[in-house]
């Protein structure tokens, strides 16, 4: 009877050592997924921020431009403004079920990488 105990025990210690290890093995994937994802955001964000500026400043211009070109500054930006209202009526309307289907399938494929 004494063997039968001292053969469980060291058994049921190694199943303990091996759901620990188990355990900290996918703390540390979950903790790289999400750093992948946090990094591969982040860089996004970057590049996006300076296209962002980069696409403010051109409008600037245009706006100024074509203000010039109608007789009035404020023409200009008017034209602009309408110019982006059209784009965005087009983007939400028609293709926002698309854009969100795209947007959830990188994330998704970032996770799963």
């Amino acid at each position: 009877m004494d063997d039968k105990v001292n053969f469980i025990e060291p058994l049921f210690e190694r199943a303990e050592e091996c759901l620990k290890t188990s355990l900290e093995l996918f703390k540390l994937k979950m903790l790289n997924k999400t750093i992948m994802v946090l990094s591969a955001f982040v860089s996004s964000a970057a590049v996006f921020l300076v296209l962002l500026m980069f696409i403010f400043f051109l409008n600037i211009g245009a706006a100024l431009w074509l203000g010039e070109m109608l007789g009035r500054l404020y023409y200009g930006f008017f034209c602009i403004a309408c110019f982006y209202g059209i784009i965005w009526s087009v983007l939400y309307f028609f293709m926002g079920a698309w854009i969100k289907k795209r947007v959830s399938n990188s994330i998704i494929s970032q996770i799963l990488n």
